[in-house]
């Protein structure tokens, strides 16, 4: 990041596929293949059929048949891309890193960092926050101990590819990964061991203070009484200072424009010191003060996902740090991430562990800590802001609330059935609630669009995601059909099962490694990379509209009551992430307030009828249930710990689909990043382009 020489990077080492050194059982995966250039192809033309007209269909086709022609362009590409995959432990990795989140320009907040809510804690004193923080911190040092030790067990695919052991590469770049902003790029950095040994700090944000908290002294880790007595101090500290300049909001504005910020801040010695150390630190804790006292599903996701602005708890982050712990003095309680180091899978995991560790030790009371005269005081960061900081800090403030107040975000528990419900009919849970993602939408516009949907490439080394295309023209089909007055229940069935058998299709051909949409990003890249004009097929419109996720879609499966949430990825888009239990299914949805072409409401009301809709047709046609086919068995995220198949598909966040593609909205032009070399989009675990 040449733009960006300051000491920092003397501490900090970029994380790049040739940069992570994979652990022994990584390097005995199989690499990720390069797929067949005709197979690719044709999926690709299944993709752009249900969404384009016939006129234009016809003229995809002869510019995909033209690239695809024997010793054509595409040929020459793929052989290309063929001799270019024996360099790397991943070929797609670094393209896909830079195009899913480090060239995406808009903030993080909202449009790109996922927010996750735990169970709401029941404190009936202030110091309750306290002890809870102080448990929540020594959990996540238990957890650390094993990342550090790299002694997770290692996850094995189930269902139909069961058994084959999965990359665990990402769990272990939680507590080790920082993004650093750049004016056309964000760099993705980890602290350099060979030059400084590990952190031993955590960040403590308090009435948008921060402050150095060691939570490991002379080699020991601080108890939980200690970490207590340590946030205590904070709180006192925080309350009885000066008023403090709400800098943690810089880093919740325009990548560019925070990056120019940094620039401004690092030429100040104190500055640099504080940047260091929060760039440096293990996770940071943010002691949030309450919103409101009606703690519903909804006040809680907006507290998590974006701290309610400026004149809330937005300023008490810091959005760069992969790891933000929340907890409020009311109960509220849950996390905010960074999504480039890691998918939903590696951060659902670590939440489990430490909600089960809370709830383990919920009832033993703290043992007797050491005199606190004996531990060092918390060290309060300190900035020195000149008049430019001053007003990008401004430029900050007035951009996250307009994104805040400009966000639609809904929150429905489906009660009338759950995962059960599907199973009972043979079909696949997430499949099912993919089709009602798919008829929902139909309902409302009459037409399809490009969806997103993640599924894990675990099975290979430094495998991260490929995309599964829920809009395909069996599930175009079938949507025509339950809103048609003319086809029988028998044929809409009919039409059910092959949408499922499609979406099943796209799901396995993804988690072998042979998904659409990192190939063609590869193909793109590597065109660019040789320096020849771009081929027709990436420059025509089908491919932009294929890659701009309307839908961007999300299963996250936990067993608590916890739940995870995200906005949409283009500006009249929704975003959709659901939390399948057996008898009900959470679903959080949102969308912009300032685009006449899509509602959260009444996205809802027709996702509720929908459901409504499927079951009883399944109850009506598939009594008793019919053995068609058992779906079940894909695991879309190849995860060993849940026991129900594709519901494995939890752990994959689908990253919601893409920053960029929003960049790429006309509507929103203004926000468009400076490297205009790409197209695609969804930005959460996205696939091609990429929560």
């Amino acid at each position: 990041m040449s733009q960006m020489p300051d000491v920092n990077m003397t501490r900090l080492k970029r994380q790049g596929s040739e940069d992570i050194v994979p652990c022994p059982t990584t390097k005995a995966l199989p690499k990720l293949p390069v797929p067949t250039l005709q197979q690719t192809l044709e999926g690709y033309l299944k993709v752009v059929r249900p969404l384009v007209s016939d006129d234009k269909y016809e003229e995809t086709k002869r510019k995909v048949e033209e690239f695809g022609k024997p010793g054509g362009v595409g040929d020459m590409l793929q052989e290309k891309l063929l001799e270019y995959s024996q360099t790397k432990v991943n070929w797609v990795y670094d393209w896909w890193m830079d195009d899913m989140y480090l060239t995406a320009r808009l903030p993080l907040v909202i449009n790109s960092s996922p927010g996750m809510v735990f169970p709401k804690q029941n404190f009936t004193e202030p110091s309750d926050q306290l002890r809870f923080a102080a448990r929540l911190i020594s959990g996540i040092m238990d957890y650390k101990v094993i990342l550090d030790a790299r002694a997770l067990p290692i996850d094995y695919a189930r269902g139909q590819l069961a058994g084959q052991p999965l990359c665990m590469e990402q769990y272990y770049r939680l507590f080790s990964s920082y993004r650093v902003p750049g004016l056309t790029k964000d760099m993705l950095v980890s602290p350099d061991s060979s030059v400084m040994p590990e952190p031993e700090h955590i960040i403590v944000v308090c009435k948008n203070q921060f402050f150095v908290l060691d939570v490991i002294i002379n080699f020991k880790r601080l108890s939980e009484a200690d970490l207590f007595n340590q946030l205590k101090r904070i709180m006192q500290t925080a309350t009885a200072g000066d008023r403090c300049e709400p800098v943690g909001l810089l880093t919740a504005g325009d990548r560019t424009e925070w990056a120019k910020a940094r620039i401004k801040l690092m030429e100040d010695s104190t500055n640099r010191d504080s940047l260091d150390m929060i760039e440096r630190c293990i996770f940071v804790l943010c002691l949030d003060e309450g919103v409101c006292c009606d703690k519903t599903d909804l006040t809680l996701a907006c507290q998590m996902l974006h701290g309610n602005g400026s004149h809330s708890n937005t300023p008490n982050r810091w959005f760069d740090k992969t790891m933000q712990f929340i907890v409020a003095d009311d109960g509220a309680c849950g996390l905010v991430y960074e999504h480039s180091p890691s998918e939903g899978v590696a951060v659902v995991q670590l939440v489990e562990h430490l909600l089960n560790y809370i709830q383990k030790y919920q009832s033993k009371k703290m043992l007797r800590a050491q005199s606190i005269c004996e531990l060092p005081f918390p060290r309060r960061l300190r900035w020195k802001l000149s008049p430019e900081v001053f007003e990008y800090l401004k430029m900050s403030r007035e951009s996250v609330d307009r994104s805040i107040a400009n966000m639609d975000l809904h929150i429905m528990r489906y009660t009338r059935f759950g995962k059960s419900f599907p199973k009972s009919q043979n079909m696949s849970p997430d499949g099912f609630v993919q089709l009602a993602l798919q008829l929902t939408y139909f309902k409302l516009h009459r037409r399809l669009v490009s969806t997103y949907e993640s599924a894990s490439t675990r099975r290979f080394q430094l495998g991260r995601v490929d995309n599964i295309r829920a809009a395909s023209i069996e599930a175009d089909n079938w949507v025509r059909a339950m809103c048609s007055d003319t086809v029988e229940d028998y044929d809409r069935m009919e039409l059910f099962k092959k949408a499922l058998k499609a979406q099943r299709n796209f799901t396995l051909q993804a988690l072998k490694g042979q998904g659409i949409d990192c190939h063609l990003l590869g193909l793109k890249e590597m065109a660019a990379m040789i320096d020849m004009p771009m081929p027709d097929i990436f420059t025509d419109d089908s491919f932009d509209l294929t890659n701009k996720f309307v839908l961007s879609t999300s299963q996250v499966p936990t067993t608590m009551d916890a739940f995870m949430c995200y906005g949409p990825v283009v500006n009249n888009g929704y975003g959709a992430c659901y939390n399948p239990h057996d008898d009900y299914i959470l679903f959080c949805l949102s969308s912009f307030k300032d685009c006449g072409d899509s509602d959260s409401e009444r996205f809802t009301s027709a996702l509720r009828q929908a459901l409504d809709d499927m079951q009883h047709l399944c109850l009506k046609v598939n009594h008793p249930p019919s053995p068609v086919m058992d779906l079940r068995k894909v695991d879309i995220n190849g995860d060993s710990k849940m026991a129900n198949g594709i519901d494995g598909h939890q752990l994959g966040l689908p990253m919601f689909p893409c920053v960029m593609a929003r960049e790429n909205d006309p509507i929103r032009k203004q926000n468009s990043r400076d490297d205009d070399d790409s197209t695609r989009g969804p930005i959460a675990d996205g696939a091609m382009a990429q929560t």
